[in-house]
């Protein structure tokens, strides 16, 4: 198996961006990471473009024929294009398959990509949509959303080990500062823990500002052999790590709903494949969809102990400056989540930082960052180390 590395990068802006088609805004992250890698169409040997739910938010099926075709890779050349989902881990998955069709060696540069427009339909249709990713013969048809599933985690990690709704409103309040700083980012604006608190309260014990936005955006990154990647880049970044893990689509089956054991599957599995623990991260990436997902989503990868996430986060240690940064692109909660496009805005967001072109939410020194990405509550999780140095 072959090294792999990132040689270039592109996110559009996210947000409720009326004014583009799906087709836009796929088209726009492409040919940016494209152009950012300096290579032509001639030279890509395959696509991989996550995305969760075409056929409900914008009526279209067949994305990957659709995203070669308006890419302008499908005439002449004709790119083979592979639509992944997994859910909101959509993106995280179609750039494991990248990686994995680089570092076998059948194809040297891939583009992988994400995307979702869900701001085209009623919010009621984009719900059902969502909700499609939890089993919908046992939770979905019985009303449950994901609010209400992650109202549930989020209840018993308060009963089981004392996490308070402050320190849920800790999380988001770090995230819109750090989202600020970020030029993509769909909420730009700063937000107290008493704003979080009186926000119009979704599920108990979550209020809107404890829940991830409807957004619309796309992400691409190319991949390359690492042997070849200095022809195109002075910076490319190393993948050290790809991992994946399952578990039951349905909360109720879970051992225990307040630990994602596909996460800690998935981050071990990372780990003993770059040969490091948490404390070689510099910064991550996590699947804050809601408060309470970032809380465990830290405990899961190590870089917490079990019920002390919140305590982690109301002390600082997950700030840009504090012991281990967390979603300083300003996380799915600030920047905002297109459910196929997450798991690559993350990887684009550590490239930008071990690159120090993170601007004001730069972390200093970063060397080592980690994505963490998480399809419907926990069934799949798909977690990514990168490095500078080889």
């Amino acid at each position: 198996m072959r090294d792999v590395a990132i040689i270039g990068v592109k996110n559009t802006k996210f947000g409720e961006l009326w004014d583009r088609s799906f087709r836009d805004v796929v088209v726009e992250a492409g040919v940016g990471a494209v152009s950012d890698a300096g290579v032509v169409g001639e030279k890509i040997d395959s696509m991989f473009v996550g995305n969760m739910s075409g056929g409900q938010f914008v009526e279209q099926e067949h994305i990957g024929a659709l995203i070669a075709d308006y890419s302008g890779l499908a005439k002449d050349i004709h790119v083979p294009s592979t639509r992944v989902e997994a859910a909101c881990a959509s993106g995280g998955l179609a750039l494991r398959q990248g990686i994995y069709a680089v570092a076998s060696g059948m194809d040297d540069i891939v583009i992988a990509a994400g995307a979702e427009k869900m701001t085209d339909v009623p919010s009621p249709k984009a719900s059902s949509a969502l909700a499609a990713a939890a089993d919908r013969e046992w939770e979905g048809i019985m009303g449950a959303t994901f609010p209400g599933l992650y109202s549930m985690v989020a209840k018993l990690h308060m009963h089981k080990y004392g996490t308070t709704s402050e320190q849920l409103a800790e999380v988001a309040v770090k995230n819109h500062h750090n989202g600020q700083h970020n030029p993509i980012a769909q909420y730009k604006s700063p937000i107290t823990v008493e704003s979080v608190l009186n926000s119009i309260m979704v599920a108990d014990p979550l209020h809107i500002f404890d829940c991830s936005p409807i957004t619309d955006g796309a992400s691409a990154v190319v991949l390359a052999p690492a042997d070849v990647a200095h022809e195109y880049t002075d910076t490319p970044i190393y993948v050290k790590a790809t991992a994946q893990a399952s578990d039951t689509i349905a909360l109720h089956d879970r051992r225990d709903i307040t630990t994602l054991d596909a996460s800690v599957a998935a981050g071990k599995r990372a780990y003993e494949m770059a040969k490091m623990q948490p404390k070689n991260i510099d910064l991550v990436e996590v699947h804050d969809c809601f408060t309470i997902a970032e809380i465990c989503a830290i405990e899961d990868l190590g870089f917490a102990k079990k019920g002390e996430g919140g305590i982690v986060t109301q002390n600082g240690e997950t700030a840009i400056g504090g012991r281990i940064p967390v979603n300083t692109s300003g996380g799915l909660k600030s920047c905002g989540h297109p459910v196929g496009a997450t798991g690559v805005k993350q990887a684009v967001e550590i490239v930008e930082q071990l690159r120090g072109e993170a601007g004001k939410r730069q972390v200093d020194g970063a060397e080592v960052g980690m994505t963490h990405n998480v399809g419907g509550s926990g069934a799949t999780a798909v977690v990514h180390i990168f490095s500078r140095n080889r």
